[in-house]
């Protein structure tokens, strides 16, 4: 009996020592979920490394379990988004496994190598464009003050934006900036620090704490941007707080625009439908207002498809909820947030287009909770609180960025098209540098086989992609190190696994190291 208990013993001890989680199993979780963030350089403590990321344990496992980090507004049983913020319930449990057994080092030799960050700017390769406010210096002192310098573009020809950065150059005073454009040229800087309505009659973007850069859907079956007419003044109004006097900003843009050839696109709105000024939120107590766009009892006209979303409150928010319905019959979900963070805003980009279809109304619906036990609340005791401009007024101003609908829209898979943007992945050549190349189709229409005829003018890899009209890819082939001076590529419209296709029209994207070509082709 004796040996058998100490045989017992000898297996638990065996198993909890099998059981130690050290550095080595965590850092993977740190890396993908943390580091994006949290890494060297950055204005966020640094996890990329053991020795850094020790001495924070104990506030990482609070903010763990409190749900803070990592920080992700949105509902995801509600809407589910690009580039979402979060971590697995097996993810948490694992970290906070580890910092209740003591966070143990191990071998931290053999932990994966840690990613590398870009600290100077999100999108990597050169913009077309580079717009900023100069040296700025605030006047904020006792209230917060609103500026508005105007830019002259100096485009003579209409372009459009492919994707957008906004870079504050004080992030500690910025509480916001929106982009616009006076397509007429003709306004004038506001800076006597009242500049409140936002000016100009294009919406570019914006940018708020959290505000990562936008994107727009670029490749074949949706292809989209916002135009920048020639001769436009590019607009920025600089929100900063009172308090903020004396603090020099340098907050400027990076657009990044299609080659002058590209003419498919299509045309991206930016705009705040969502609004409410009329709000009273009396102290001590916790109020719901709401918002409709086009009005209260009026409906779209025409469908929209939605491509992001910003909703946008103040300190003593709540809750918010946007969607669009038809009074009693339908409703299409948009965003749901249920612990509004101020300082984490964004543009919420879908992962598919959303349908608002011709007839429907957009609403929206924020709770405020002007109590003492919101942690938030500027004031103790509370007091009541109006919708304004200022940091402790309050606001309901919920943005969108979306397009007139096609159909087919809502089925085109976005995330997977960006996943690859080597705008956001940055390690790649940046897609805006690559020039259009003529290739030769024959024939096309085409019944059995159809030829791709590609120039090549050095050696270079290509690959070969087909989608359906649906953004489906269909087939993919890549040759390696062609050297010859062309070639052709024969496909007999099957995909990769033998299926033949229906017939119908296909997209193709040809691209090489240097060249990269879009186009159609006829299944008969």
């Amino acid at each position: 009996m004796k040996k058998l208990i100490l045989l017992c013993l000898a297996f638990n001890l065996a198993y909890t020592v099998k059981a130690q989680l050290v550095y080595k199993d965590v850092a993977p979780i740190f890396y993908k979920r943390c580091t994006s963030c949290h890494h060297a350089g950055s204005n966020f403590y640094n996890w990329t490394t053991f020795s850094s990321t020790k001495p924070f344990v104990s506030s990482i496992m609070v903010d763990l379990n409190t749900g803070k980090m990592p920080p992700w507004n949105a509902d995801t049983l509600y809407t589910r988004f690009q580039h979402e913020r979060i971590i697995t319930a097996s993810e948490k449990a694992k970290i906070i496994n580890w910092i209740t057994q003591g966070a143990n080092a191990g071998d931290t030799t053999l932990a994966p190598p840690p990613p590398t960050y870009n600290n100077t700017y999100e999108l990597i390769g050169t913009p077309d464009l580079v717009l900023s406010i100069g040296q700025f210096t605030s006047t904020a002192t006792s209230s917060d003050k609103y500026y508005c310098f105007s830019i002259p573009s100096t485009l003579t020809q209409d372009r459009v934006i492919r994707a957008i950065e906004v870079v504050p150059g004080n992030k500690s005073i910025v509480h916001h900036a929106v982009i616009t454009a006076d397509s007429t040229g003709a306004y004038t800087s506001d800076l006597s620090g009242n500049c409140f309505s936002i000016p100009g009659n294009v919406g570019i973007g914006t940018y708020a704490p959290g505000t990562a850069a936008t994107v727009f859907p670029g490749d074949l079956p949706i292809r989209a941007g916002v135009v920048l007419k020639a001769g436009s003044k590019v607009i920025i109004q600089m929100h900063y707080p009172k308090g903020s006097a004396g603090q020099v900003d340098s907050t400027k843009i990076r657009l990044f625009f299609y080659p002058q050839n590209i003419t498919n696109y299509r045309r991206i709105y930016v705009a705040t439908p969502l609004q409410n000024w009329s709000m009273i939120i009396n102290a001590n107590t916790t109020n719901t207002y709401t918002a409709y766009y086009p009005s209260a009892s009026s409906n779209l006209t025409s469908s929209l498809s939605v491509y992001a979303l910003m909703p946008h409150s103040h300190l003593i928010c709540k809750t918010m909820i946007n969607y669009a319905y038809v009074p009693g019959v339908d409703t299409v979900k948009l965003i749901k947030i249920k612990n509004w963070d101020f300082h984490w805003q964004d543009y919420y980009k879908t992962k598919k287009l959303i349908k608002v279809p011709s007839g429907y109304r957009l609403f929206s619906s924020h709770t405020f909770d002007n109590t003492s036990s919101n942690p938030h609340n500027p004031n103790n005791p509370p007091q009541t609180i109006l919708a304004g401009t200022s940091t402790d007024s309050e606001m309901l101003f919920d943005g969108l960025m979306f397009m007139a609908y096609q159909p087919g829209d809502e089925l085109v898979d976005l995330e997977a098209m960006l996943a690859a943007d080597t705008l956001l992945v940055g390690v790649k050549k940046n897609k805006l540098d690559y020039k259009p190349i003529t290739i030769t189709t024959f024939p096309n229409p085409f019944n059995d086989n159809i030829t791709f005829r590609i120039p090549l003018k050095q050696t270079t890899d290509v690959e070969l992609n087909i989608y359906d009209l649906l953004g489906k890819q269909v087939f993919y082939k890549k040759l390696i190190n062609q050297t010859e001076t062309s070639v052709d590529w024969q496909w007999n419209g099957k995909t990769n696994s033998g299926e033949s296709l229906n017939k119908g029209i296909y997209l193709f994207k040809i691209k090489t190291n240097h060249y990269l070509i879009e186009n159609k082709v006829i299944k008969e």
